[in-house]
C-alpha cells in the first residue's frame, strides 16, 4: 500500500508540521522538515501495511529530520515563540497559554506530550516512532506532565497575584 504523496500531504501536512515545530521551535525549519519528509516518502520504494503504518513512518521521519535540523551548524535564527503563536488560532486564552507552556518544556518531554495528547498515539506506538522503550516513554510523559504542572501552577499563582 502506497497512496499518492499529494493525498498524504493534504491529510497529514499539519500533523507533520506540528511534530516538527515541537522539535525545532521554528516555523521555517518546520516547513522545511515537512517538505523533506514528504519528498522522502515520495522517493521511498517501501510498501506500507496500512494507513497507521504510513502515519507513524511520516512522524518518525519528520522528528528525525527536525533533530538533524537543530543539530545543523547552519541553523537559522529562531523565530520568537510569540511571533509564531500569533499566527495560530486558539479556541480559548487558556489553550494559548497551555501551548506556550508546552513549548517551553525540554524537547524530549515536548515531543512525547505532543504525540500522546495532540496526535492521540498510545505509549507503545510512541515508543516505536521515537525508538524508545515503552517505560522510557512513560517516564518522559510523567516528567513532562510534572514540569507542565509546575510551570502552569507558577503561571496561575502569578496571575492570581496580579503579576501577569
Amino acid at each position: 500500500m502506497k497512496p499518492s504523496t499529494e493525498i498524504l500531504f493534504e491529510k497529514y501536512r499539519d500533523h507533520i508540521f506540528a511534530a516538527a515545530f515541537s522539535v525545532c521551535r521554528n516555523a521555517a525549519d518546520a516547513d522545511d522538515v515537512v517538505q523533506d519528509t514528504f519528498l522522502q516518502y515520495h522517493m521511498t520504494a517501501k510498501d506500507f501495511n496500512d494507513e497507521q503504518h504510513i502515519r507513524a513512518w511520516l512522524l518518525r521521519v519528520a522528528i528525525n529530520h527536525a533533530k538533524d535540523v537543530i543539530r545543523s551548524p547552519r541553523r537559522r535564527r529562531l523565530v520568537p515563540l510569540e511571533e509564531y503563536a500569533d499566527t495560530l488560532c486558539f479556541e480559548t486564552p487558556e489553550s494559548e497559554e497551555l501551548f506556550e507552556q508546552v513549548m517551553a518544556l525540554p524537547e524530549k518531554y515536548r515531543v512525547v506530550l505532543h504525540l500522546f495528547y495532540y496526535e492521540d498515539y498510545p505509549v507503545r506506538e510512541i515508543a516505536g516512532i521515537l525508538r524508545l522503550t515503552e517505560s522510557n516513554v512513560k517516564v518522559r510523559l510523567s516528567r513532562g506532565r510534572k514540569l507542565l504542572r509546575e510551570s502552569i501552577g507558577r503561571y496561575w499563582e502569578d496571575d492570581e497575584q496580579g503579576k501577569i
